[in-house]
C-alpha cells in the first residue's frame, strides 16, 4: 500500500483554510491527528479524499509552503477598510468557474460570428451618475412602471437578470460552489463579481443573500461592466467605500433602481419611517435598506436616523426565514445564466462541444437532464449524430 510523505504544515493548512468543521474532518478520517503530527502516513488515495474533503488542490499537497492565494480579479472587499486577507475556497473555486465558463463562451461567440457588447466600457468613473444610471436603464429596458406591478422580489429579480440577459450579459445567480449543495456561498464573504470583456461579459451575484439585496449587486455589478473593469465586491446600500470605482458604482446601483426623482415623488411626509420604507421596498423592488439609503440622499433623514434605522432593519431582516432549492430546470440557468446554458447545449447539439464538456459546464451528469434544460432554455436541439447518445 502506497503512501505519501506530506508536510505535517500543509496537513494544518489545508484544514485551516477548508472553513470544514475540524471535528468532522476528525470522524472522516481516523488517522487525521497522526497526519498532523507525522507520526502516520496517509495513503494515496486518503491523501485524495482528504484534499477533496477540505477543498484543495491535490498538487498543494507537495508543497513546502503554503501557498499565497490570492483572489484572480481586482478585490474591493473591506472590513473597517482594510482588504479581506484569507479567500475561501469556495470563492476561489467560484470565481475560477466563472472564467472557465466565460473562456469557453468568448470562443464560442468567435467561432458564431456574435458581436461585441459595444456598452461594456463605455462609461467613465467621470460621468455623471444619475446620467449613466439612466442610460443603463434604457439600455436594459428597465421600467419603474413595470417593475411597480410585479408581485414579488423573486419575479422583479427574475425580470432584471433576463433584462441583463437579453442585452448579451451572462449573469449567474447562484448560492453554491457549481452545483455542490453541499457548497453555500457566504454572503458575508462577498455579494458578487464582475468579469468584464466585450464578447463574453458576466456577473456573479451570490444567490444566498436576500432576493432584494441580490437587486443591488446585480445593479452594482452591471456598473462595473459599464466601466470595463473587473472586480469582486461587497456591494452594500450601507458602505461609503474608499475605493473610487465601488463608491462610484454605489451610486449608479442606488440610482438606477430607485432614481431620486422618483423617490421625492413618491414620498410622504407623514408616513412613519417604518410604513414609508416598507412601501417604497415593495414600489422599487429592492431591500428596505437601500430605501432608506436613497431617503437620506433625497435630505429625509439625518445621518444618525439612517444608521439607527439602518442597523435596527438589519437585525429585523436576519431573524426572517430564507427560501430553499427550487424546481431544477428553473433554477439551473439562473445559476449557470440563460444565455450560457442555451449556447452550451446548442454547442453540443451542433456538434461544436462535447458532450462530456458540456456536462462539465453545466454541472449535470446525464444527457437527457442537458436535453431538458436545453429545451427549458430554448436551444437549438435538432437531430444529431450524438443526440441519443
Amino acid at each position: 500500500m502506497m503512501r505519501v510523505t506530506v508536510p505535517t504544515r500543509m496537513i494544518r493548512w489545508a484544514i485551516d483554510r477548508s472553513d470544514v468543521p475540524e471535528e468532522h474532518l476528525h470522524g472522516r478520517f481516523r488517522k487525521l491527528a497522526e497526519w498532523i503530527a507525522g507520526s502516520h502516513r496517509p495513503t494515496l488515495k486518503q491523501l485524495q479524499d482528504f484534499a477533496k474533503a477540505t477543498h484543495t488542490p491535490f498538487g498543494y499537497f507537495f508543497l513546502h509552503e503554503p501557498p499565497q492565494e490570492q483572489v484572480p480579479i481586482p478585490d474591493f472587499r473591506t472590513i473597517a477598510d482594510e482588504p479581506i486577507a484569507r479567500p475561501s475556497p469556495n470563492l476561489l473555486d467560484t470565481i475560477y468557474l466563472c472564467q472557465q465558463r466565460q473562456e469557453w463562451y468568448r470562443e464560442y461567440a468567435r467561432s458564431v460570428g456574435e458581436a461585441p457588447v459595444k456598452l461594456i466600457g463605455s462609461a467613465r468613473r467621470s460621468d455623471d451618475v444619475a446620467s449613466t444610471a439612466e442610460r443603463i436603464r434604457a439600455a436594459l429596458g428597465f421600467n419603474l412602471d413595470q417593475r411597480r406591478r410585479m408581485r414579488t422580489w423573486t419575479e422583479a429579480l427574475r425580470s432584471f437578470v433576463e433584462q441583463a440577459d437579453n442585452l448579451g450579459i451572462l449573469a449567474m445567480v447562484s448560492g453554491i460552489v457549481g452545483s455542490n449543495t453541499h457548497r453555500p456561498l457566504d454572503p458575508d464573504e462577498f455579494r458578487g463579481f464582475a468579469l468584464a470583456d466585450p464578447l463574453a461579459p458576466l456577473v456573479f451575484v451570490n444567490g444566498a443573500d436576500t432576493k432584494a439585496a441580490q437587486m443591488f449587486t446585480l445593479a452594482h455589478e452591471l456598473a462595473h461592466l459599464w466601466l470595463g473593469e473587473s472586480g469582486l465586491s461587497d456591494a452594500s446600500a450601507r458602505a461609503t467605500p474608499d475605493q473610487p470605482v465601488e463608491r462610484w458604482c454605489n451610486q449608479v446601483a442606488a440610482e438606477l433602481l430607485v432614481p431620486l426623482d422618483a423617490v421625492r415623488q413618491a414620498h410622504r411626509p407623514g408616513e412613519s419611517l417604518q410604513d414609508e420604507m416598507s412601501r417604497l421596498a415593495r414600489q422599487f423592488k429592492v431591500s428596505t435598506l437601500v430605501v432608506l439609503r436613497r431617503l437620506h440622499d433625497a435630505g429625509y433623514l439625518t445621518r444618525k436616523q439612517l444608521w439607527d434605522a439602518y442597523d435596527a432593519e438589519v437585525q429585523r431582516l436576519q431573524g426572517l426565514p430564507r427560501g430553499k432549492g427550487g424546481d431544477y430546470y428553473l433554477t439551473t440557468p439562473a445559476r449557470v445564466s440563460r444565455r450560457f446554458a442555451r449556447a452550451v447545449v446548442t454547442a453540443a447539439w451542433e456538434g461544436r462541444a462535447s458532450f462530456t464538456e458540456a456536462l462539465r459546464l453545466l454541472g449535470c451528469r446525464k444527457i437527457a437532464t442537458l436535453r431538458e434544460l436545453g429545451q427549458s432554455v430554448g436551444a437549438d436541439i435538432g437531430r444529431s449524430v450524438g443526440a441519443d447518445i
